[in-house]
């Protein structure tokens, strides 16, 4: 080696030396087991979409990917602020639904603390994006969207909906459908759309805005009847289900989307790690299977494409937010 080569390399080590930290960590990574953080109980969209892939992602990183149900706060607030807060290193994720940017809104809006900001987020992959429907018991006496809201008018804050918490999808869905329609409703917030939807099994409430995969097995089961779709166009699962674009109303769209996140100071090795791992997740034959079977199907984006998707969207439901002003 000359000394020309020789001063090369003595200049290139400390890039090395600092480069070699975040390199060596992605090298190993998973080294221990991997927390998967809901902010929502079991059976509710974000639990529907975060246990098969978990599942995955354990056969994938050869390491235990739990999933963790943090419910709290509201439409996921706890359980969002918690995956804020956590060593930004890949043990801590999140898989959260759309309400992730319409919370701090809230937090805004009432002059209290902010939980967190989404900024503190670095998206990792969608997974699922499905329209909210509105569901109600068999037993009750709406045969159609129309019939609902023709009570509705009748009877102004008298039927009930449960949602998810205060200015969660589920609320926000109901409330975009209740103002295009004119309507007045009561609503009932809980912990999760799983709780939410045992109350209306239950006669608790009479109504529910969720998705399409917390919704089927009630529906082949023959306990819950769906009289609208806020998409803005009908699904495979529910073809006669018409949408309220359709129906006139066209201000109606909302949709519930569940996506991986990570800490937004996630060095880059591991985000790669981890955005390559979910696309094969996203192509296994086993996960489609699952989805596909409750009704919900995959719909699978990359970090930059599912960046530009959260943006767009939460500019979307912070309006809606707005709209809907206080509830306290």
């Amino acid at each position: 080696m000359d000394r020309r080569d020789l001063l090369r390399a003595v200049a290139a080590l400390p890039l090395l030396r600092a480069a070699s930290p975040d390199q060596a960590f992605a090298q190993s990574y998973p080294a221990r087991n991997i927390t998967m953080i809901v902010p929502f109980p079991a059976g509710g969209q974000a639990d529907l979409a975060a246990r098969p892939v978990a599942m995955a992602l354990e056969r994938i990183l050869g390491k235990p990917v739990i999933v963790d149900n943090r419910a709290g706060g509201g439409g996921g607030s706890v359980g969002n602020a918690a995956a804020a807060r956590a060593e930004p290193d890949g043990y801590t994720l999140l898989m959260t639904l759309s309400s992730l940017a319409v919370l701090p809104e809230a937090d805004r809006l009432f002059d209290r603390p902010v939980a967190y900001e989404v900024s503190q987020f670095m998206p990792i992959a969608r997974v699922l994006a499905d329209p909210t429907l509105l569901a109600v018991p068999v037993s009750a006496p709406w045969k159609t969207a129309q019939d609902f809201i023709e009570d509705a008018k009748k009877r102004p804050g008298q039927i009930t909906y449960g949602s998810s918490g205060p200015y969660g999808t589920l609320h926000v869905a109901m409330e975009m459908f209740a103002n295009s329609a004119g309507i007045k409703l009561l609503h009932v917030p809980f912990r999760g759309a799983g709780p939410a939807l045992t109350a209306l099994l239950s006669g608790t409430v009479q109504a529910i805005a969720a998705a399409p995969g917390t919704l089927k097995p009630q529906v082949d089961d023959g306990k819950l009847r769906v009289l609208g779709n806020c998409g803005a166009r009908r699904i495979a699962s529910f073809p006669d289900v018409p949408t309220f674009q359709e129906l006139g109303y066209k201000d109606v769209e909302m949709y519930i989307w569940a996506g991986l996140f990570a800490q937004s100071s996630l060095p880059a090795p591991i985000a790669t790690r981890l955005r390559e791992a979910m696309a094969q997740v996203m192509t296994s034959p086993e996960v489609l299977k699952t989805f596909e079977a409750s009704g919900s199907l995959v719909a699978y984006q990359d970090a930059p494409e599912f960046s530009r998707f959260v943006a767009d969207d939460s500019a979307r439901l912070i309006t809606a937010v707005k709209k809907i002003g206080r509830v306290e």
